[in-house]
């Protein structure tokens, strides 16, 4: 058995995937449309990782404009990152809050447009903690 991928449903497709890959650095690795179904799916990797790596399917319904209700309750997806502290500031640069900062230099979390929540993780041993991030308050939920 292998690990294939996550789906989130999500409202606005071109914002979404700006937020996970310009925000959290994914790519785009294949996307298809179904005008039957009115929906379409954008499948997502980390660059380099090939079709085998583990992906996140973002499902967009064209028809729904509501938001989906119970964002959190899904639980939330996690990446290792090289770097945490630069992972975090690429997406305050791209306008996405840090909801929980990674205050401890090894875990941080924030959240998409359509409120999935997000780990990232430390790849290795924690940073040290350092400033802005060892004294940033927690924002919102995540």
């Amino acid at each position: 058995m292998r690990y294939l991928h996550t789906m989130v449903r999500v409202r606005d497709l071109p914002a979404a995937v700006r937020f996970f890959c310009e925000g959290l650095g994914l790519r785009e690795i294949r996307r298809r449309d179904s005008e039957k179904g009115r929906f379409t799916l954008v499948f997502l990797g980390q660059e380099g990782g090939g079709s085998d790596s583990p992906q996140i399917e973002l499902t967009h319904n064209w028809d729904n404009t509501e938001p989906y209700a119970g964002g959190r309750n899904f639980g939330h997806v996690a990446y290792e990152v090289e770097d945490i502290y630069a992972a975090c500031q690429r997406l305050v640069d791209a306008g996405y809050p840090v909801c929980r900062p990674p205050r401890d230099g090894h875990m941080a979390f924030v959240r998409s447009p359509d409120l999935i929540s997000v780990e990232l993780l430390q790849r290795g041993a924690p940073k040290a903690p350092a400033e802005p991030w060892s004294s940033a308050p927690n924002v919102g939920e995540w």
